[in-house]
């Protein structure tokens, strides 16, 4: 086609839709695709503040307060210091204490997973006789509703954490700050996607009985186990270690078996702990969870910094903070669907709304900004091996630095794109990838596919209009 009608061999760029891309591909023509979109109409108040952003005096704060951030985030150096009860570690954490992902919400606004694991949770601490009472203490003020990262904690997808559950304590020993997120309750029917049956709360109090004594007994013994370097042989080794946790769980295991098999609990005990950890590859995912929240809190509170901190939503709201504002500025926008492979027999009407605090560990660098790293999470999530490759690449673009401590081996060792600058998601209009689970929108069901999903571009729109004004 090409040389009959150019008389000469064709190099193609093709700007627009991928399509045109492939169908010249197929025809063996060479052509290269250049990842351009329209810029997005903004506001004359955006205008304004990012005008205010790129005056030179004003930048050059800027690049250097996103340095010290960044340099934070790769110096940070996470440790398993313990397992203990979230009353007795989790700060401002009581009794009648719920912390759940995302940002802040009321219980009359919150969605069906996040209802459904509450109740459940309220039902575990033996607040209710069942879920039917519980939702009426849920609706009564009696309980206190708190975001996780504002307790110093993350947890994935409703992110649920009461008073009686095991959680883990990370060290940062950098910076000295400290992280914490609950136990894998591994995958499917489970609280932290919004079921709530029996089984889900007999799971629990084992977890609480056995489960969380026995791996805290054992952390007692070891003393302490080196995450960072756990994670960065994690990605070595196939991992993304957002929702690939497989060789994570297996090195986490090595570290932890010799302790565990070194407590008073019975052998039956025992068997059962390496039962439930084998059932699933999912025991880490929190553990990196924690890990990248340590990271991530000793870069907040950088004045001038236009590092996006933290991610996170609730299953109705996206909410974001950026490194300038100290304490719990939220930056909020709407939750979005997530686009992937659904379980069993279930379609996407069926899905709830982007929901957890796992968009921590894709803040930190990993998760689907590392997919390059993972290219067997492929048929989880959605895309192609080219996609994963990609993504891992494109991020380079909206954020600072990489992290030389988590590198890459498909990219060279390239170290994870680390310091996403929300700056650079306004200039660039690309938006941060995120893989998840979806969990079902009704209370009571729990896991229902797996996908990929963005943030809305409003959270950096307002975080940057707040920052120029700080200039002004």
């Amino acid at each position: 086609m090409a040389q009959g009608l150019f008389q000469h061999t064709l190099n193609v760029v093709n700007v627009g839709p991928k399509l045109f891309l492939d169908d010249l591909n197929t025809q063996a023509v060479s052509a290269s695709q250049v990842n351009w979109t329209p810029p997005r109409p903004i506001s004359a108040e955006l205008a304004a503040a990012l005008e205010t952003l790129q005056r030179p005096e004003v930048a050059a704060k800027i690049d250097a307060a996103n340095q010290e951030a960044v340099e934070r985030i790769i110096t940070a150096h996470p440790v398993l210091i313990g397992y203990e009860r979230a009353l007795d570690v989790v700060p401002g954490m009581t009794k009648n204490t719920i912390i759940h992902a995302g940002p802040p919400i009321a219980w009359a606004d919150m969605c069906g997973a996040m209802k459904g694991a509450i109740t459940g949770a309220i039902v575990f601490e033996g607040l209710a006789k069942d879920i039917a009472e519980a939702e009426q203490v849920a609706a009564s003020g009696q309980i206190i509703f708190s975001p996780c990262h504002e307790h110093d904690s993350v947890g994935s997808m409703a992110g649920v954490t009461s008073a009686s559950m095991y959680v883990h304590i990370v060290k940062n020993k950098t910076h000295g700050n400290v992280a914490y997120t609950n136990l894998s309750e591994q995958l499917a029917k489970i609280l932290r996607m919004g079921a709530n049956d029996q089984s889900v709360i007999d799971r629990l109090i084992w977890m609480r009985d056995v489960f969380g004594p026995m791996l805290s007994a054992a952390m007692k013994l070891a003393g302490e186990i080196d995450l960072r370097m756990l994670l960065a042989q994690a990605i070595h080794m196939g991992d993304e270690d957002h929702n690939r946790n497989n060789a994570g769980t297996l090195l986490l295991t090595q570290k932890l078996t010799p302790y565990i098999l070194r407590t008073d609990f019975s052998n039956e005990d025992k068997i059962a702990v390496f039962e439930f950890i084998e059932s699933s590859d999912y025991f880490t995912g929190p553990t990196w969870m924690a890990v990248c929240k340590a990271a991530m809190d000793a870069a907040h509170g950088v004045k001038h910094s236009s590092i996006v901190t933290t991610m996170c939503r609730n299953g109705v709201e996206f909410g974001i903070r950026l490194s300038h504002f100290e304490g719990f500025n939220w930056f909020i926008g709407p939750a979005q669907k997530v686009i992937g492979p659904m379980m069993a027999s279930f379609k996407p009407e069926d899905a709830g709304l982007d929901i957890g605090d796992s968009a921590i560990t894709e803040t930190y660098g990993i998760g689907a900004f590392a997919m390059a790293a993972a290219p067997a999470i492929v048929p989880l999530v959605g895309g192609t091996v080219e996609d994963a490759i990609n993504y891992s690449k494109t991020m380079m673009d909206i954020t600072t630095a990489t992290n030389p401590n988590i590198t890459i081996p498909l990219l060279n060792f390239r170290g994870i794109a680390s310091g996403i600058d929300a700056r650079k998601v306004l200039d660039t209009g690309i938006l941060p990838i995120i893989n998840t689970a979806i969990a079902h929108k009704d209370a009571g069901v729990g896991m229902i596919g797996t996908g990929l999903t963005n943030p809305p571009f409003e959270v950096f729109e307002q975080a940057l209009i707040a920052l120029a004004n700080d200039f002004n």
